[in-house]
């Protein structure tokens, strides 16, 4: 019966694969690409140029489709993004750039749907800011089909190489060429332009840098034979130190503030343009500072405010970094910091230690601290509960507190368990029921609640109570009930008759046996006997044919099979008498 019903499940489960096998649909095959348009170009320093994110559906039905671009800041800057003529109606990550982290975030969709091998998802104005290979790539990015399930079909992204050349000017010989990070290169037959200078320490000219050690390069046509150099707070002067034709120069040790590097190019038809690179160069932090807290006068108060303020006599403070306890540091820019105030999220009762850092312009800081102790409020109070409760029962407990319309955070915890939470808000008066709807297995739990105030001010928790959660002492069959107890006895009193039977079953097989063995030994014997008589019976044929001179040929056959068969009849009832012996001994 057991394999049967085996046989059932297993051939039910191999229906109901085949069947979801029928039904299953082939998933969309990715072939979706995204990319840039156009993926390359050739632009002067300073100019702007555009670039299309577009989309090739590759035939396939999308709504939405989201990337982010990364670029190199010192080689190329977003001046603007456009949606206009864009594909997508809705954004679900508004289109946005940062020039200081190079990188570009988009995120979009369409409640109809786009098919098509050029949509427009947005347009970026880029500007080149110096002679280089221009990489623009996508690092991250998905195309997602409308097909009701968000399926991402993105199988490609091509990105763009954009090339950034020095524009071809001759500056006035006779006057000294405006500042300029950027100068383009000589041309053949006339005295040299102003050299296009590189810094691995100072690659932006408008930007401040903590290093005071600055590093400078450049290329040397074939045709320079000569380079003068200075360095210098004045904006614009002549380079005074002759070097011969070399390509970089460290200056070591200088002093906060601006600087300005000047070199010039000298061959066979003389000095050439002049280029004056700016460095701005402050190694000093901002100045010291303390943090004071206002709680309103309210030590229960879980958001105070934070007063703070600091100067930077160079570079000027760029931003502030506020950490809290364990939790991660947060940026606020001098700017958001307007009344030099910053309200700081909720915290829960306790001691807090309070970290601000103060950064100027070239990363430079200054770090100030203070500790603040937040009170409890007052604890709710747990009323009316069971300490036991049958297992499918709904857990209930009620209390109250002073707090109307708060949160009660309810907590059980059974040993060796995760802890379950849940939360009810407390009535006009304060008072509060919270049911946990789920059913409890059987075993033992600790309870415990806070309170959360409207503000956010929170209460310490209060004492564990213990709840035990058993077996129901009634189990319901439809209409009937029946208490475990008579379950458990009239269990109990079938084991017992279960057990008789087999006792009983066990006395009958051993008499049986025992009577089945005296019948086979009764049998034996007269088997035994009859067969005795019937073997001198059959000898004394035997004796006779022996003893009968010129036996027949037919007589010699019935001579030889009378010998065979008595031996043959022999063996077979000694051999089966001693079968049926072990038999019974087993």
């Amino acid at each position: 019966m057991a394999k049967n019903i085996q046989k059932i499940i297993w051939f039910s489960v191999g229906l109901a694969f085949l069947f979801s096998v029928g039904l299953a649909k082939p998933a969309l095959a990715g072939s979706a690409s995204l990319y840039l348009s156009p993926s390359s170009g050739t632009y002067a320093i300073g100019d702007s140029f555009l670039v299309e994110v577009k989309v090739n559906s590759s035939g396939q039905a999308i709504n939405a489709a989201e990337g982010n671009l990364v670029f190199n800041p010192d080689e190329v800057e977003v001046i603007k993004i456009s949606k206009n003529n864009s594909i997508f109606g809705f954004w679900t990550s508004e289109p946005s750039f940062s020039n200081s982290l190079g990188n570009i975030v988009f995120g979009g969709g369409t409640p109809d749907s786009f098919t098509g091998n050029s949509g427009t998802i947005i347009t970026i104005t880029f500007k080149s800011k110096t002679i280089a290979s221009a990489q623009v790539n996508f690092s991250s990015g998905s195309v997602l089909a409308a097909d009701g399930k968000g399926t991402n079909v993105l199988d490609n992204i091509i990105g763009g190489v954009y090339t950034l050349k020095a524009k071809i000017t001759i500056p006035p010989s006779e006057e000294v060429p405006p500042e300029s990070e950027y100068i383009p290169p000589a041309t053949p037959g006339g005295v040299p332009f102003a050299p296009v200078v590189f810094s691995s320490t100072h690659s932006e000219s408008n930007k401040w840098y903590s290093n005071n050690n600055p590093e400078f390069s450049w290329k040397v046509p074939s045709d320079v034979t000569a380079v003068k150099l200075l360095i210098n707070k004045i904006p614009f002067s002549l380079p005074v130190i002759l070097y011969g034709s070399i390509t970089e120069k460290k200056i070591e040790n200088l002093e906060d503030g601006a600087w300005y590097f000047h070199i010039r190019f000298k061959n066979e038809q003389g000095w050439g343009g002049i280029i004056h690179k700016k460095v701005l160069i402050d190694t000093e932090p901002p100045q010291p500072f303390e943090i004071k807290v206002d709680d309103k006068g309210d030590s229960t108060n879980p958001s105070p405010i934070l007063h703070f303020q600091t100067t930077d006599s160079l570079s000027g403070i760029e931003y502030y970094e506020v950490k809290i306890g364990e939790n991660d540091a947060v940026s606020i820019t001098a700017a958001a910091v307007e009344s030099n105030s910053y309200k700081i999220p909720a915290q829960e009762p306790g001691m807090h230690t309070i970290i601000v850092k103060a950064f100027d312009m070239a990363s430079n800081s200054t770090t100030a601290t203070t500790d603040i102790i937040i009170e409890p409020i007052e604890l709710p109070i747990i009323t009316d509960f069971s300490q036991i409760i049958q297992l499918g029962d709904i857990l209930t407990i009620k209390g109250t507190s002073q707090y109307p319309e708060a949160t009660i955070k309810v907590l059980i915890k059974e040993e060796g368990e995760e802890t379950i939470t849940g939360d009810v808000k407390t009535d006009k008066e304060g008072n509060w029921v919270f049911v946990y709807d789920k059913s409890l297995d059987k075993g033992t739990y600790q309870v415990w609640a806070k309170i959360i105030d409207n503000r956010g001010a929170q209460s310490n928790l209060t004492e564990k109570i213990t709840i035990a959660v058993s077996l129901p002492t009634i189990i319901k069959f439809g209409e009937i009930a029946i208490d475990y107890l008579t379950v458990i006895i009239t269990l109990a009193a079938l084991i017992v008759v279960l057990v008789l039977i087999i006792f009983y079953a066990r006395y009958q097989v051993a008499l049986w046996k025992k009577r089945i063995r005296e019948e086979t030994k009764d049998v034996e014997t007269v088997l035994q006997a009859n067969f005795k008589t019937l073997r001198k019976k059959t000898e004394k044929q035997i004796e006779y044919f022996n003893k009968k001179p010129g036996l027949t040929k037919r007589e010699r056959e019935v001579h030889d099979k009378l010998k065979d068969a008595l031996k043959m009849s022999e063996e077979f009832i000694k051999k089966e008498v001693e079968d049926i012996k072990k038999q019974l001994k087993k």
